[in-house]
């Protein structure tokens, strides 16, 4: 890595002031590394006289929580912007302008959303967002749609892949959703309460072979360019606007583990409300919510892909193929609820949790809403492939969360 070092935070704001469109050269500056994440530096950079302000994120050549031991790749910081650039030419309001990117110092400079809230943290307050499913829908339509074999060019998108061999994060996702938390493993992480459903994760043949079917999905299906990590961590919203972020994951995958992905940290979210709702009524409402939010993501989602296809297919033996784009949404589906299963079986007891339940401070409910999401995202592993609409993956959380 000749010239990469980390940056400070005075250097962040030198960076800053080179871009006159947003800081004026004498502005005064404030500058917080406000990065919470495991791989890299953020800062927020701000003119406190104007309000103005603007991001930079740098990759590290290590994870965060492991230092020097656990080494990457700093290029992942150059599919972080290329796919950022992507996904904001095909859904710009859905995700921040990109003003830089150095590649030789790993450093990404983007449009400032502070004024919005991580959804996770949204979620955790109760917040209802009534456009989110609309807006969510969109970007995975546009995103998936365009980068696959039925929007784009087949050789151009032979070509693109080649730009976003993303190794070293890829086998982070292969180790720790598809292979760690179905054995002892070191990273694994879990309470002593739930040792016993670890423990059951572990000896479940039958789960236990459909999350090879799903690792062998992740390890060989390059049907588009996905975002590779889209959990509610990576989303920032309003009521009224949606903006995703950080796509250093980014890889050609199969398109349901970016819908299950959003399915899934839905419904950690719905197990996590035996906390954070103070009663039963409010946690009826607030679940109700959510699980309208899961059946409007696929369903607008479904619709917008379809007209897409209709519209922009660019392969006429795809377009002219009776029932083919049934049976290939009908797959996307069950590829979308198998691994919305899998990404939540890691968040209880693999490595790197959700915040959504492991802040909750009292050991019973901690407890009660842990069991729920495994039960849930078990049993959605389980059925995936059998199912054939949006409402048995909601039946299964509503049967879970009543017993």
């Amino acid at each position: 890595m000749p010239g990469y070092h980390p940056y400070s935070e005075a250097e962040a704001i030198e960076l800053a002031r080179s871009f006159p469109d947003v800081f004026s050269p004498e502005a005064e500056l404030s500058c917080r590394e406000i990065g919470d994440g495991n791989l890299n530096l953020v800062f927020h950079i701000t003119e406190p006289a104007t309000g103005k302000g603007l991001i930079i994120k740098q990759a590290l050549p290590y994870v965060k929580v492991f230092g020097e031991s656990w080494p990457l790749s700093i290029d992942r910081a150059r599919i972080e912007g290329e796919a950022l650039k992507i996904q904001h030419a095909l859904a710009p309001e859905l995700v921040p302008q990109v003003f830089l990117t150095d590649h030789e110092q790993a450093i990404t400079v983007m449009e400032d959303l502070s004024d919005h809230v991580i959804l996770r943290k949204g979620l955790m307050d109760r917040t209802v967002y009534p456009r989110f499913a609309g807006d969510i829908s969109t970007f995975l339509a546009q995103t998936l749609f365009f980068t696959s074999d039925l929007g784009m060019s087949q050789q151009e998108k032979k070509l693109r892949q080649q730009a976003f061999v993303n190794v070293e994060l890829c086998q982070i996702t292969e180790d720790l959703i598809f292979d760690e938390p179905y054995r002892e493993h070191e990273r694994n992480n879990y309470e002593d309460a739930i040792a016993d459903e670890a423990a059951a994760l572990r000896s479940d043949g039958a789960l236990r072979t459909e999350i090879a079917l799903l690792r062998e999905k992740f390890l060989t299906r390059g049907e588009a360019l996905l975002h590779g990590d889209l959990h509610t961590g990576s989303i920032f919203a309003l009521p009224d606007s949606t903006k995703v972020i950080d796509p250093e994951f980014a890889f050609y995958g199969p398109m349901g583990f970016d819908i299950g992905a959003v399915i899934a940290n839905l419904l950690l979210n719905y197990a996590g409300q035996e906390h954070w709702s103070a009663d039963e009524p409010s946690r009826k409402e607030y679940r109700e919510f959510l699980l309208e939010t899961v059946r409007g993501t696929w369903t607008q989602f479904s619709a917008k892909f379809r007209t897409l296809w209709d519209e922009h297919g660019k392969d006429p033996v795809f377009s002219n193929a009776p029932g083919y784009q049934d049976l290939y949404m009908e797959r996307l589906l069950q590829d979308t609820i198998g691994f919305a299963g899998a990404k939540m079986v890691r968040r209880v007891v693999g490595f790197a949790h959700v915040a959504d339940l492991d802040t909750i401070p009292d050991d019973a409910v901690r407890e009660r809403a842990k069991r729920l999401a495994l039960a849930i995202g078990k049993e959605l592993i389980r059925q995936n492939r059998s199912i054939r609409s949006i409402e048995q993956a909601i039946d299964i959380a509503l049967t879970a969360a009543a017993r």
